[in-house]
């Protein structure tokens, strides 16, 4: 009877896999990384800010709005008009130191003042700024920052996805490292079930021990207590694992009793790029590098504003004016224009230049020291890309060399089991090198894990994981 114990052992081990492979249901990383990406609620708003940087753009261009304006004043006292006053102005704000503007009035009474044209009137007319404001002023820097801020909304999206996914990826091989010790304790309780009752059976009849059958009992039990802690892991995995799903609703959900890893996904372990490639990469497009870029160009729109205000501010106004509400009758005649105009110039300089020294250091202090903290997180960045691209090769060697010995033990296995059957060993014997095969498989799952994990966590390191 012992001659049949071997295929037993090797047919309840390839029984234990297929029984489950015809109902559960294999959650790929790529679909739950699309969840993760689609619906959980970092990523939501990840994009919200990105529409919120949008929306900045979209009010910060209202600076340059045509404006319609009416300002209408009167004064009737004791049956006297004092005065009567009707303005409105068109003023169209351009994206240079200019602006237009054209006007009607409707002016009279006794006491007008006689600043103010008398009758129907209109003009056309530019104000300029020649010096201050002439490359650029606040509602044009204003556009460019916010621009700016839009790039820099999508670079923080995509370093908020970068370590979002880092997170599921790393709990997902977790769920699928405890799903799999959980399938070992299974396969290996099911051999030490077999063996048992064929030990009984051989007891029974004389062939073995009762010393025998409590050692085999032993066994069993102590894979039982060991399937019940990784039944435990297991659940608490998958419970780990459903902080990250979430319906197109918002709703989070948890993982579906019948969803398991897929083991396939492990082979996809090794790293297609080089290492000087990834380096480039976390230096020149990982996220947080482009997001530091931009807060660096904004400060530059700052500290060019900023400049502005050790120069004079110069305004040049000019005004066509002209009787009724056509502006620009008689435009063409010379001696028209030589004789209906408003002009003015308005100029201010501060002496000290006191409030213009301390914002442009202010500013150029905030450059260095974004300059110093981006010199930094290259630094960081690179160390942690050559960390987890040296681990990757290290648990490469080491999984070759587990999976090398895992070998070696299921030879000096199926030997004592020919020697078992053949009255040459004992069941201790036996139970140890069964041990042995489990603790090496045990670690072989593990680095499965950490090396796949690590893979990863380069890509994530080089900002590409996204």
């Amino acid at each position: 009877m012992m001659k049949y114990f071997i295929f037993i052992y090797f047919f309840g081990s390839c029984f234990a896999t297929t029984v489950h492979a015809q109902k559960d249901t294999i959650f790929t990383l790529n679909v739950f990384l699309d969840n993760v990406k689609k619906n959980h609620p970092i990523a939501k708003m990840a994009e919200l800010s990105i529409q919120n940087a949008d929306a900045q753009i979209l009010s910060a261009k209202g600076i340059f709005d045509p404006t319609l304006e009416y300002n209408n004043a009167q004064k009737t006292f004791n049956n006297t008009n004092y005065f009567y006053y009707n303005n409105a102005e068109l003023k169209i704000p351009l994206p240079l130191p200019l602006d237009i503007k054209a006007g009607l009035e409707d002016n009279g009474g006794n006491y007008i003042t006689r600043e103010v044209t008398t009758g129907q009137t209109s003009y056309v007319g530019a104000e300029l700024s020649v010096l201050k404001g002439l490359l650029i002023d606040k509602r044009r820097a204003a556009i460019q920052q916010a621009k700016i801020l839009a790039n820099q909304s999508v670079q923080q999206r995509n370093a908020a996805i970068n370590d979002l996914l880092l997170s599921a990826i790393t709990y997902y091989w977790q769920w699928y490292a405890a799903y799999a010790q959980k399938k070992l304790y299974e396969q290996f309780l099911q051999i030490a079930n077999n063996r048992l009752r064929l030990t009984i059976i051989a007891y029974q009849q004389g062939d073995k021990s009762v010393a025998d059958t409590i050692e085999v009992h032993a066994q069993k039990m102590s894979y039982t207590i060991a399937l019940n802690e990784s039944t435990a892991k297991l659940n608490k995995a998958a419970f780990e694992l459903t902080d990250f799903l979430w319906d197109e609703n918002g709703m989070p959900y948890l993982l579906p009793e019948h969803y398991i890893p897929d083991t396939n996904a492990l082979v996809d372990y090794s790293i297609p790029l080089q290492l000087n490639e990834l380096l480039a990469l976390a230096e020149n497009q990982h996220p947080e590098i482009k997001t530091y870029n931009y807060k660096l160009a904004g400060l530059e729109v700052e500290r060019k504003l900023k400049w502005q205000n050790f120069l004079p501010s110069l305004q040049l106004k000019a005004n066509l004016l002209n009787k009724g509400y056509n502006a620009l009758y008689k435009v063409n005649d010379f001696a028209f224009l030589e004789n209906n105009y408003k002009m003015g110039i308005s100029f201010k300089v501060p002496l000290f230049l006191r409030t213009a020294r301390g914002d442009y250091q202010q500013t150029k202090i905030k450059i260095e020291q974004l300059n110093l903290n981006l010199a930094t997180k290259k630094w960081q960045l690179q160390n942690k890309v050559s960390i987890y691209f040296n681990q990757n090769k290290i648990y490469t060697d080491q999984l070759q060399q587990i999976t090398q010995l895992m070998n070696s033990y299921e030879i000096l296995l199926r030997n004592e089991l020919l020697k078992f059957n053949n009255g040459e060993s004992s069941i201790f014997l036996v139970n140890a090198r069964e041990t042995k095969l489990l603790e090496t498989k045990q670690k072989q799952i593990d680095l499965q894990t950490k090396l796949v994990i690590s893979k990863f966590q380069t890509e994530w390191a080089a900002g590409i994981l996204q």
